[in-house]
């Protein structure tokens, strides 16, 4: 099925593959110069995706992308910020223990910042139907299957399920499977091990979780608990030592403490979070975008924020080299800089924030610097 108002057998000056926050913030953006642009999804929509905390600071950007009003009336959970309690002694369902903090996003004169606590599939869509108001032609579902390269390797299009697309850019926001990159062979650099995580759902009332979202550290990683809708609860648990990260097995009933009492729903899900980068993120004729680019652990937060900002960059990127005659080489070299700056950046953080709260069955030196 082919949405929009445009047609995709005219070539388009930009493929975007993925229709997730960053794929559709990089079509938002190139749309409003007056690109010709198709996007590629594979899923159908609604899609379901874990809950999404979203901190203030993501607001500027959806007025820029002309979505904000609509992310409002989406009625979102609001919260002021996180609870965290790190030590990993104490009973985790203690709300008055001395360990429990709130972190606040921070206030001004008008009051305390709020952030969103958004559901997903809601979300993505509000996104992507804003690219399609603004004229962006989406085939989905259509399955990207390869690359086309011309003589001197540079990216001119994709073959998909809905023929062949040649352009003058392609954008990979398929998130962590990495799509582009593993065709086009870059190197993707690992910067700790592996690490998985599992998510999974609960019906019911958790009054302790209704004010915010929380994160507990626990001796095997963290458990991360949220309501995302009214009597519907979202946990994340992510395990540290998980060389054998394959083998573990969580039953189809497992919750998280708070959570016991309340009703599971869906199945449980996983997913690779290991920290890594695409070496070379954007080159001759490609942009990667979001998590494609660069995939950190759930508690390095801002997961949309960092799609959104990296899909409007390449969008940036994009403009300046055809409109602006910007030399595509240092496009390309900025854009490296600036997603590699920002991955390094998060991943010191990460280590500090680990090494501070670490198990002690555990020696995260070597754990996360042998790889």
């Amino acid at each position: 099925m082919m949405d929009g108002y445009q047609n995709p057998h005219r070539n388009p000056k930009i493929i975007i593959v993925g229709a997730g926050p960053a794929g559709s913030a990089a079509a938002i953006w190139c749309a409003k110069f007056g690109y010709h642009i198709v996007i590629v999804e594979s899923a159908k929509f609604p899609r379901n995706r874990p809950g999404e905390t979203l901190h203030p600071g993501v607001e500027p950007l959806l007025e820029e992308l002309g979505v904000k009003e609509d992310i409002r009336a989406a009625k979102f959970i609001r919260h002021s910020g996180i609870w965290t309690r790190w030590n990993i002694g104490g009973r985790e369902d203690d709300k008055n223990n001395n360990d429990w903090k709130l972190i606040t996003f921070g206030e001004d004169e008008k009051g305390p910042w709020l952030g969103y606590q958004a559901w997903r599939a809601t979300l993505d869509s509000i996104l992507l139907q804003r690219a399609q108001k603004c004229g962006v032609c989406v085939l989905q579902p259509c399955h990207a299957l390869d690359v086309i390269l011309d003589y001197n390797r540079k990216v001119i299009g994709i073959k998909t399920t809905c023929g062949n697309l040649l352009a003058d850019f392609v954008i990979d926001a398929t998130g962590g499977i990495h799509w582009l990159a593993r065709r086009l062979k870059l190197v993707i650099e690992k910067h700790s091990a592996p690490l998985f995580a599992f998510y999974g759902y609960a019906k019911g009332d958790c009054p302790s979780r209704d004010e915010a979202p929380a994160i507990v550290l626990t001796p095997e990683g963290w458990t991360w608990t949220a309501k995302i809708q009214k009597h519907l609860y979202q946990w994340t648990q992510l395990y540290f030592n998980t060389s054998v990260h394959n083998k573990i097995m969580i039953p189809c009933d497992w919750l998280p403490d708070e959570f016991r009492g309340l009703k599971p729903t869906k199945s449980i899900h996983g997913a690779d979070v290991t920290w890594r980068r695409v070496v070379q993120p954007a080159g001759s004729g490609y942009f990667i975008v979001g998590d494609a680019a660069a995939v950190l652990d759930p508690a390095s937060s801002h997961g949309v924020l960092k799609g959104i900002m990296s899909g409007m960059k390449a969008a940036h990127a994009i403009i300046r080299i055809t409109k602006d005659r910007f030399p595509n080489e240092i496009a390309s070299k900025n854009y490296n800089e600036w997603i590699t700056e920002w991955f390094l950046y998060d991943v010191q953080k990460l280590e500090k924030f680990y090494s501070q709260h670490r198990p002690s069955q555990i020696d995260f030196d070597k754990y996360w610097h042998t790889y």
